[in-house]
């Protein structure tokens, strides 16, 4: 049992050596390495991510998050020939977005930049945040257009250009709309989720719109003063209903991504039911929370003193995610977004 309630930042720091953050995706995706970590025995496995077939059981249910990234990232030219980045972070209405724009004096309230012949926008509002509301004119279909002259928002962390844009999406992303991916996904390839589901391991698929905000660091020292990004998630009626008879029947639930754990938390009530519904979350998870619909979860390696490292200590404690983190650097696992993948059961 942990005594300390009111977490600093630094409780959740480890140290990495910058070599290992992975630069590029595995080769196939299910081919990279696989922490195991049982809660109960407070023991490490090394595996293969293929692996997941071993340690995963008929009656399962995997819930994943079925958003798409868009190619976010464009650059605009201003009226007087400078240019500007310009990321996509929510879409307001059908032509409008809130964007994050560098350098952001440019953007002012009025101004009209051009993406290319056939994408341009107006800058309509500024948000108490600094970010911009922006109104786009385009000819034909709007995501047909993106996908010419926008390129996939990496995390800044990734300095290697990624070849093949697909690699940073899911095999079952459908819904475009996140700004980074649920990278947890990354790892499964459509062979290996057909091997699952007939060894009798079902799958939900839930939506959670990934923002940049996932990236932002801690700002406070305590993190209880930590003010969340917000996202949209959404649960349907085929996936409410799944989840609630694995819950209903003793099964476990395992999310496969944080943002998976951030949408069925967000939801559940005091028993672990969800109901169909969609909003937008500001759930910040850290210890002592106990989690209420989520039995296991599949997730990478996270920053130090980041959001996503303290949701993932909810499921094992702080001490003992560190300790987990201290053998995975040790033993030399790819770390963040292309890296390699744990399972918490």
């Amino acid at each position: 049992m942990e005594e300390k309630v009111q977490y600093t930042k630094k409780d959740f720091y480890y140290d990495l050596p910058e070599e290992r953050i992975a630069q590029t995706p595995a080769e196939p995706r299910d081919s990279s390495r696989l922490l195991v970590y049982d809660r109960a025995e407070k023991r490490i496995t090394d595996k293969v991510f293929s692996d997941i077939y071993d340690e995963l059981r008929a009656g399962d249910l995997l819930v994943v998050n079925n958003t798409k990234v868009i190619p976010a990232r464009m650059y605009a030219k201003t009226p007087h020939g400078g240019v500007v980045e310009v990321l996509l972070l929510k879409r307001h209405e059908l032509d409008t977005w809130e964007v994050l724009m560098r350098p952001g004096k440019k953007g002012k309230i009025g101004v009209t930049m051009t993406v290319s012949d056939e994408l341009s926008f107006t800058v309509k509002d500024v948000t108490e945040t600094g970010e911009r509301i922006v109104e786009f004119s385009y000819v034909g279909a709007f995501e047909d257009v993106l996908s010419r002259v926008g390129t996939m928002p990496l995390p800044p962390y990734i300095k290697t250009k990624l070849e093949n844009q697909a690699r940073y999406n899911t095999v079952y992303s459908k819904i475009d709309g996140s700004a980074a991916a649920p990278t947890a996904g990354l790892h499964f390839t459509q062979g290996l989720l057909e091997k699952l589901k007939a060894k009798g391991v079902e799958v939900a698929e839930v939506l959670l719109h990934v923002g940049l905000g996932t990236f932002r660091p801690v700002s406070e020292e305590i993190i209880t003063d930590h003010k969340m990004h917000s996202e949209f998630y959404r649960i349907d009626e085929e996936a409410a209903t799944k989840i609630n008879a694995a819950k209903r029947e003793g099964r476990r639930v395992i999310a496969v991504g944080t943002t998976s754990v951030r949408t069925l938390e967000s939801v559940a009530d005091e028993s672990g039911f969800v109901r169909a519904c969609s909003g937008n979350t500001e759930i910040f998870l850290y210890p002592p929370y106990k989690m209420k619909c989520v039995d296991g979860l599949i997730t990478n390696f996270h920053l130090p003193e980041s959001t996503l490292i303290m949701l993932v200590a909810c499921l094992t404690g702080r001490e003992e995610i560190l300790n987990v983190y201290k053998y995975a650097v040790e033993r030399k696992y790819r770390f963040f977004s292309f890296g390699d993948a744990m399972f918490i059961k």
